[in-house]
């Protein structure tokens, strides 16, 4: 199977990302994890991104507030597929980091969760990963039945509580 390589700006992005790691281990998908910034180490970004196929890897995920450059950054060194986190800053709420992250040129596409969305990033890894693994893809379906019969079993315990017909 191949691996998720889940990149950081900064270590101070770990509890957003860090939801990405039960998910990815809910379906037993292997991965690592680094720091590395588009800025402060953009060659060590690069060497990890350009040689990340040929290390096993299959899809990054790339986290970062701010100006949100990293996803883009790793996006441009590899024709794997690229999910970008833009994690919520205090300066202007993580609006700055969805749009660094969800604006690319044509030609470096870079999928784009929502603001935090690190879950997300996660299943979107792992559905990437079952167009080539029936495994990962019965599970993905046995994941999306239980959660469409908690909505209805949640559905029919409001709706007798609190109709009134």
């Amino acid at each position: 199977m191949k691996k998720v390589a889940i990149i950081m700006g900064s270590d101070s992005d770990m509890p957003v990302v860090s939801k990405a790691f039960g998910k990815l281990d809910e379906y037993g998908v292997p991965y690592e994890v680094h720091v590395f910034s588009a800025h402060r180490t953009p060659a060590e970004a690069k060497e990890f991104t350009e040689k990340a196929e040929e290390n096993g890897f299959g899809v990054i995920i790339a986290a970062a507030g701010m100006a949100a450059h990293l996803a883009g950054a790793i996006a441009a060194n590899t024709t794997l597929p690229v999910i970008g986190i833009p994690v919520k800053s205090d300066t202007l709420g993580g609006m700055d980091a969805l749009l660094s992250t969800v604006q690319m040129p044509t030609g470096i596409p870079v999928a784009t969760v929502a603001v935090n969305g690190a879950g997300n990033a996660a299943i979107l890894a792992v559905q990437i990963l079952a167009v080539s693994d029936k495994d990962l893809s019965d599970k993905l379906k046995a994941d999306r039945k239980a959660n469409r019969e908690k909505i209805l079993a949640k559905n029919e315990k409001i709706t007798a509580e609190y109709s009134r017909i």
